[in-house]
């Protein structure tokens, strides 16, 4: 039997499992997961406990319209209830807590602020609506400062979009555009975040965990502390893996390729040689040592210049791509009481809150709680992020990376003008993430810096996640991993069951007209 090796555990790996058992007509014996870390889940993490602290270093938000995503997850069990599939969870979930935000934004007076206009301009409408009808080809190597004015960054409009999704006024056009495209179901809604869909608890419990208890009930092995150094390829113009390199408790191994063997590969990820702080410690940015996916990625497109990517462009630009993100865990309710008194929602249902005029951009978000699945009910979980580590605080005055979890919790409670803020700082743990390629997938790039995910001539060879490229659909989503997977199965194996076609509302009238409303908002 023909067996399939899949370099990585986040979620585009172990969708790929899935779906070769589901569609491929593989056994789970004939399938190997071949993971670097010492733990599963690649970027969807989360871990803890109530007494170290909980931490996870992203939260990753859905919409209705991924629809390869609830694909998948509705043939995978819950954990919570068996009778029910993930996705059928998903939605119950979202239908019981579905976000209604009052206070998105907040200002310098620490004041909820009017989001429902955009605060356009008519130059910055007809620079909306011109960025979204350029080719993607015109746009190659432009950056989103190219294509718009600077009071475009001084909008409601470009607060609430870039600390939804992460970008930043120097990074990708394309993908600018592309999240445009996606999204503009969206537009009519983005002030109350009532078309964003979340999971009962963070990704790694709601989604990672019952994926991988199904994979593994069937047989399919995971093999942890295994770091994939080459894909060896046949001499030729074809792409044909024949043999796989890994290192193993410090000794090398080889394994040749039969002829009907497959290899997927996570190429690059976003959470590379991310660190830790503390409490009262500062995690500490250091990109020396170059992780097992990136470190492949290279080799293989050394290989084959031109065909397989350019790796270079997304992981040697770390000052565009490093942000940081906190987790706040205590038992002191008094936090989530007055956040939900000032933002006029319960937890769980607020949404995301910016704090527009921090110099950091900092956001923040009250889960519903427990967010973790073993979460005891006398303990409290909270998550924030920023996108400019490197300025110094308003209060704070140091820049965020050079800051304590204390420090940074400091920050955000001065900006919200709590006179509880000592009581709040003295019960609280605080663990920041930062992350030097968090939004590497957004960096500038041209035409063919992603790899396809079945490159041109490929026998048995895909890319899989963030870093394989998918024409239409928008990177740092689970829906983006979950549609290589889809993709390299169905391309490698010829199946006639294919992927749908990404959503695009901007072929549909009446999305159209309610987009266009929303920009006019006064």
């Amino acid at each position: 039997m023909a067996k399939a090796y899949l370099v990585g555990s986040g979620i585009a790996a172990l969708s790929a499992a899935a779906f070769l058992m589901r569609d491929g007509g593989f056994a789970g014996s004939d399938i190997v997961l071949l993971e670097e870390q010492d733990r599963e889940g690649g970027s969807l993490d989360a871990a803890g406990s109530p007494e170290t602290g909980y931490t996870m270093r992203g939260g990753r938000m859905f919409e209705i319209h991924f629809d390869c995503t609830y694909d998948l997850l509705s043939s995978i069990p819950s954990l919570d209830d068996p009778s029910k599939s993930v996705t059928q969870d998903t939605f119950a979930f979202h239908d019981d807590f579905a976000w209604d935000d009052h206070a998105r934004l907040v200002d310098a007076a620490g004041k909820v602020v009017a989001s429902h206009s955009m605060g356009f301009s008519e130059r910055d409408r007809l620079e909306l609506v011109k960025c979204v009808a350029t080719p993607e080809s015109h746009l190659d190597g432009k950056r989103i400062t190219d294509c718009f004015g600077p009071e475009f960054f001084t909008t409601g409009f470009w607060w609430m979009w870039c600390t939804t999704f992460a970008f930043e006024p120097w990074h990708s056009a394309i993908e600018f555009r592309r999240y445009l495209n996606r999204f503009v179901h969206l537009f009519k809604t983005f002030d109350s975040m009532s078309g964003i869909y979340r999971t009962r608890f963070n990704q790694f419990d709601s989604i990672v965990r019952p994926l991988l208890k199904w994979l593994t009930d069937q047989g399919v092995t995971l093999q942890l502390g295994t770091r994939v150094t080459d894909v060896r390829l046949a001499e030729g113009d074809a792409l044909t893996a024949t043999g796989l390199t890994w290192t193993r408790g410090g000794k090398s191994e080889d394994i040749a390729l039969g002829p009907d063997d497959l290899v997927m590969v996570t190429n690059g990820s976003m959470t590379a040689n991310s660190t830790l702080g503390s409490t009262d410690s500062v995690p500490v940015l250091d990109t020396s040592g170059s992780s097992g996916s990136w470190k492949l990625w290279e080799t293989l497109a050394a290989k084959r210049p031109g065909r397989l990517g350019t790796p270079s462009t997304f992981n040697t630009s770390v000052t565009d791509s490093t942000w940081e993100s906190f987790t706040v865990t205590t038992k002191d309710p008094t936090f989530f009481k007055l956040m939900e008194e000032f933002s006029g929602s319960e937890a769980g249902k607020g949404g995301l809150i910016t704090f527009k005029d921090s110099s950091w951009l900092l956001t923040i978000v009250l889960n519903h709680q427990p967010h973790f699945r073993e979460q005891p009910d006398d303990t409290f979980v909270w998550w924030g992020y920023a996108l400019f580590p490197d300025r110094e605080g308003d209060f704070v005055k140091k820049a965020m990376a050079q800051c304590t979890g204390a420090e940074i919790l400091d920050e955000v409670l001065q900006h919200l003008r709590f006179e509880q803020g000592p009581q709040i700082l003295a019960n609280s743990i605080v663990i920041p993430a930062l992350m030097p390629y968090i939004t590497s997938q957004f960096l500038v790039r041209s035409r063919g810096d992603r790899p396809e995910v079945v490159p041109e001539k490929s026998t048995n060879l895909a890319f899989i996640g963030q870093f394989a490229e998918v024409p239409d659909d928008v990177v740092f989503t689970v829906e983006y991993s979950v549609r290589t997977a889809w993709t390299a199965v169905a391309g490698l194996l010829n199946l006639n069951k294919q992927p749908p076609p990404v959503y695009k509302g901007q072929h549909n009238p009446r999305v159209l007209v309610e987009a266009l409303e929303t920009l006019h908002r006064r």
